[in-house]
């Protein structure tokens, strides 16, 4: 399983592996249950992974760079439901963090998900390109045309005032 194909639906807890996209959704398999659904945009929206920062003192960082810290870290998981020990830990494990920014459900959130990750043996790492894990109704909204021919927007007459009456000759 690679890292940059999972996401985090909003409304649901957990992890998925996005198998496949479509224009009004994605089919995604849970990482905890192994389950798989399909999963509206209409009602929920996908983060790939590679693509959540983390506030820090300096520059934002990728959440992999925290995971990594997490799994160099000798330090033990705390419990999930323990605010002061989660923050105590994220002290020692990344003091940098920017701990006014990030709220505790976020921090309890990134422990879950290095649970799961570790369990299923995810190697935490960027892909060389993290357009290329996107999804295809993604990418084709970030794409620009490229035809040199100008389009309706881009020709030079002036603006035209909309419901105002206009003059006949």
């Amino acid at each position: 399983m690679e890292y940059n194909k999972l996401v985090s639906v909003s409304g649901l807890s957990g992890l998925f592996e996005l198998i496949s996209s479509k224009a009004d959704g994605g089919v995604v398999r849970s990482l905890e249950d192994k389950s798989t659904k399909f999963v509206s945009t209409r009602v929920h929206n996908f983060s790939h992974l590679e693509g959540i920062e983390v506030f820090t003192t300096k520059d934002n960082v990728n959440l992999v760079e925290v995971f990594t810290a997490m799994k160099e870290s000798s330090e033990a998981l705390p419990a999930e439901n323990d605010a002061a020990a989660i923050k105590k830990y994220f002290e020692k494990v990344y003091p940098s963090m920017d701990f006014a920014r990030v709220y505790a459900s976020d921090m309890k959130k990134m422990i879950k998900w290095y649970s799961v990750l570790t369990a299923n043996n995810v190697e935490l790492k960027l892909s060389e390109n993290p357009e290329d894990g996107l999804a295809p109704e993604t990418e084709s909204v970030k794409a620009k045309p490229t035809s040199s021919k100008p389009n309706a927007m881009s020709n030079n007459a002036p603006a035209r005032k909309i419901n105002t009456p206009r003059k006949m000759a």
